[in-house]
């Protein structure tokens, strides 16, 4: 099994130094986790064989190099680059990635530029991508997409070459769904499209999971259970993977002779009693500016730490082109200079500041001497700047102290957590940090040091892989009961050989897609016309078996030679009679019951109440959808309340609450039309009132649910166009060829 791996940039980055070029290794949580788990991959759970790294190389060469530098590329690093001009690069990376969705994301609406050309160039991006990546791709590889600048790429990838097993996976925070829809909404459509078109999705925290499901719910109207969404060509699975670092690597650095030294050299340097670690990439998201004013509050309230302890604050240089990010590191550059001017000694300055990128194994000494580490995010998609302090603690000391807004704060659990916008949280947890007891820092130290150890990055990969697989056989188990064209032949020969023929068909999201208003779901001319040539074929028995009331199937087909079950099978009507009660029924229980589904109406905007002669529905389709998911289960649970002790059955369809008489259905109304000679049954719909009458026709019938769910029917469809489709295949037939071709055998 082979595993492209598809992300903005490729693990290294092209470097041109006296006109040569060099393969440097990037930077960054996401090319250090993953390329562990690819060194892991002998050992790993997932089986994967092999892989390939697609991205964007970070440099534009002359289209004379371009092939060469492929070649290398793929023999010495298993990747392929995707080659973007520089100038459309920077527009994508720069522009929509940086000025939009990251700061959106993040939750500071202020800062983003919502320009139409911005989103022209994503698209673009996204394209080249795509093209990339279906150079490489054979039919049985999985490709795993990550993170924001690659949202509408999935679905690009599934449309053309759909046996693709594809995952993708967000690194930073997915918004709510009020910031979220500050975007325009056909940006929001396609995101959300865009994602969907992965087989398995995946988010650090639960919360970020949750926030995504709903707004698919608010925006795309899909519904979810238990994170699975159906849409009409599979499924998809929603889910959270809280990502892990290489818990070992950190480890057994920190015990290393030249990281020991470093931090020796550190510490004597910095020369007080306590260190507090601040480190992060330069960037407005990771609350650097509160985290200086929250220190600036604790010399101020805890003078006796003045001398004794300092910040030793950190910053990687980060989109440096940006004049925003120039602008950030000019205000914390003069705020550190005002604090170190108002605390600061001659021998003493508060705060110890570099602004440099650091080397692995400097990295892992300043996590092994800082007795606290500050880590304050204003909001963070995971943090693994949390996870490698706690794994480099080999003496199972120091104190983390975590912004609560950070994904790895639902992991770290024994950390002490803040709310880093309250300056007054920062320095109270200072010196709760810096006096906790040895005992104390161990207990915490080792409880968070067991969970980092067993779910770690490669825990992590291998179980999104695998959830990826366990989600591709579902989808062969729903796909193993659709209705495929092989199959469509066999039933159409079927029906053109049956002497007597019995077709019985739902309406609503069987025969026409469903509607907000229940009453403009009129027949098309097209239907009509397929049921009419149905209908006439000699021995075809055609059933319209609705929950639709008989006077509203009267006007619509009353004028065809059809045969009608109305109300879900409370009234039945065959060609040339009259209509029939399916038993005697009572309606007077609707005058307890019209108030309430009146009154849930009057509480859910949008959904309204259609009265029939022996049963109410409550539709809630044209609804606010999230609030509607609150409103049917309330309602259920009175109406189920309500007629436990009375002689009524709630039904759940469609976007519809019906409650009806009990004992009645459509399989019981169905057998009405049943009859021994009848050498060929099909029955069509789109509900759970159709399992019945699925249920109740003879084993030897077809059977068709639509949509993609688990159904005793015999196949599925995934929707109403390709009912349509059959019914034309099945009305196109010549009976009178088989008949003839019988005779003649004969």
């Amino acid at each position: 099994m082979r595993l492209l791996i598809v992300s903005n940039r490729l693990p290294m980055t092209m470097i041109q130094a006296e006109g040569q070029l060099h393969f440097q290794k990037s930077a960054g949580g996401l090319v250090s986790g993953l390329s562990s788990f690819l060194e892991s991959l002998p050992q790993a759970l997932s089986k994967v064989e092999n892989y390939i790294w697609v991205g964007s190389p970070g440099l534009d060469v002359d289209a004379c190099q371009k092939e060469e530098i492929s070649k290398r590329l793929h023999d010495e690093c298993h990747a392929h680059p995707v080659w973007v001009s520089q100038q459309l690069m920077d527009r994508f990376y720069n522009g929509f990635c940086n000025k939009i969705i990251w700061p959106l994301f993040h939750y500071f609406p202020s800062l983003t530029a919502l320009e139409e050309d911005l989103w022209n160039d994503y698209n673009a991006v996204n394209e080249a991508f795509c093209e990339a990546v279906l150079q490489v791709a054979k039919d049985d590889d999985i490709v795993w997409v990550h993170d924001y600048h690659l949202f509408c790429l999935p679905l690009m990838l599934k449309k053309k070459k759909p046996s693709l097993k594809i995952g993708f996976f967000l690194h930073i925070p997915f918004p709510s769904f009020e910031m979220f829809r500050l975007l325009p909404k056909t940006w929001c459509v396609k995101i959300l499209n865009g994602i969907l078109g992965a087989d398995l999705v995946g988010f650090h925290t639960y919360d970020y999971t949750q926030y995504f499901i709903r707004c698919c719910l608010r925006i795309l109207g899909l519904d979810h259970n238990m994170g699975k969404l159906v849409l009409e060509d599979r499924l998809v699975l929603v889910d959270t993977f809280p990502m892990g670092i290489d818990y070992q690597r950190y480890y057994e650095a920190a015990k290393s002779a030249g990281v020991i030294e470093e931090a020796k050299k550190i510490r004597h340097t910095l020369g007080v009693e306590k260190i507090v670690l601040s480190i992060d990439r330069l960037d407005y998201t990771k609350g650097i500016f509160q985290r200086l004013k929250g220190f600036e509050k604790f010399l101020e309230d805890c003078p006796q730490w003045r001398g004794k302890t300092v910040l030793l604050l950190i910053l990687v240089p980060s989109r440096i082109a940006v004049d925003q990010y120039q602008h950030m590191k000019d205000q914390i550059d003069q705020t550190i200079g005002l604090i170190n001017g108002k605390f600061g000694q001659m021998a003493w300055n508060p705060i110890n500041y570099q602004y440099r990128f650091v080397d692995f194994e400097t990295l892992v000494a300043l996590y092994s001497l800082s007795d606290v580490a500050l880590v304050t995010p204003l909001r963070d998609g995971m943090n693994l700047v949390a996870k490698e302090y706690v794994a480099s603690r080999q003496n199972q000391d120091g104190v983390l102290i975590l912004s609560e807004m950070a994904g790895s704060a639902h992991e770290l659990g024994e950390a002490v957590t803040i709310n880093p916008n309250i300056h007054a949280e920062i320095a109270a947890a200072l010196p709760v940090a810096l006096e906790m007891p040895a005992q104390e820092q161990k207990s915490r130290m080792l409880s968070m040091q067991a969970r980092l150890k067993q779910y770690n990055v490669i825990r992590w990969a291998d179980d999104f892989l695998q959830k990826l697989d366990e989600v591709h056989k579902e989808q062969i188990e729903f796909n193993a009961k659709m209705l495929g064209p092989l199959s469509i032949k066999h039933l159409v020969s079927k029906f053109q050989v049956a002497r007597h023929r019995l077709l019985f068909f739902d309406y609503d999201g069987t025969m026409v897609p469903f509607n907000r208003i229940p009453s403009q779901s009129k027949p098309s001319k097209d239907l009509l016309s397929i049921l009419e040539r149905l209908s006439t074929k000699p021995e075809t028995k055609v059933v319209i078996i609705s929950g639709r009331d008989r006077q509203t199937m009267e006007s619509w087909f009353g004028k065809l030679p059809l045969n009608f079950v109305a109300e879900h099978g409370t009234w039945t009507k065959k060609q040339g009679e009259s209509w029939q009660q399916i038993k005697p029924l009572r309606n007077d229980w609707k005058a307890q019951i019209l108030p309430i589904l009146q009154m849930a109406s009057a509480r859910l905007p949008g959904a309204f109440v259609e009265e029939k002669e022996f049963s109410l529905a409550w539709h809630y389709r044209g609804a606010h959808a999230e609030l509607a998911s609150i409103r049917n289960k309330e309602l259920l649970d009175n109406l189920v309340h309500l007629t436990a002790t009375i002689d009524l059955q709630v039904l759940i369809g469609h976007k519809v609450i019906e409650i009806r008489n009990a004992g009645v259905s459509k399989g019981m109304a169905a057998l009405q039309f049943v009859e021994e000679k009848h050498d060929f049954i099909l029955a069509i719909g789109d509900d759970y009132t159709d399992e019945e009458l699925f249920k109740a026709l003879p084993i030897s019938s077809y059977s068709i649910r639509v949509g993609r769910v688990p159904t005793f029917a015999s196949f599925n469809l995934a929707n109403h166009t390709e009912v349509l489709s059959l019914l034309e295949d099945l009305a196109a037939v010549d009976p009178s060829t088989q008949i003839r071709s019988l005779a003649n055998t004969g």
